[in-house]
């Protein structure tokens, strides 16, 4: 798939097939977590692979955002380490969407997990075993598709309502 029609048409997913991820691919999405820019070349980022049926289920039970955490083949914890981080929101969501980008071109899907509750944040932290110094940004749940996603359409809104020329109410014309 190229990046273009995968960007154009990544979609959230809540619901995967059983199948397991294969550890080449889990590789990929790591490596391409590694790849991805941060602030000042500091890469502060933690990735924990989470593949335990239970661990997976615990999780999927305390956050109210995800519980379908429980259902993924794989879920992939994302920190960032508070000593070194910069710019902690911005250097992780691109890591994340990197790896998002590359699962879709897999045939994969995630959805974003957040774990705004501090209660939630606290005991997801414990379960996995990550270190107070070390911010819990998201846990994301990966597994394959299935294939009613494909025909799915997000609405944007039109590029004329978001882009500007020059000036901010000078529209963008293509």
């Amino acid at each position: 798939m190229e990046v273009w029609d995968a960007l154009r048409t990544r979609l959230t997913v809540r619901q995967f097939k059983p199948e397991p991820v294969p550890d080449e691919i889990v590789t990929k999405l790591l490596q391409v977590g590694l790849w991805s820019p941060s602030s000042r070349n500091r890469q502060p980022w933690h990735f924990i692979v989470i593949r335990d049926r239970e661990t997976l289920r615990k999780i999927g039970g305390i956050t109210t955002y995800g519980p379908f955490l429980a259902d993924a083949p794989i879920a992939i914890a994302i920190g960032m380490d508070k000593r070194t981080a910069d710019r902690p929101d911005l250097d992780s969501g691109r890591a994340l969407q990197q790896m998002e980008v590359l699962a879709w071109s897999e045939g994969m899907g995630t959805c974003f997990v957040a774990f705004h509750e501090p209660d939630q944040n606290r005991a997801a932290k414990d379960i996995i075993g990550m270190p107070d110094h070390i911010e819990l940004i998201t846990i994301m749940p990966f597994g394959y598709r299935h294939d009613h996603v494909k025909g799915i359409r997000r609405r944007r809104k039109d590029l004329s309502e978001v882009a500007h020329s020059e000036r901010f109410g000078n529209a963008y014309v293509e």
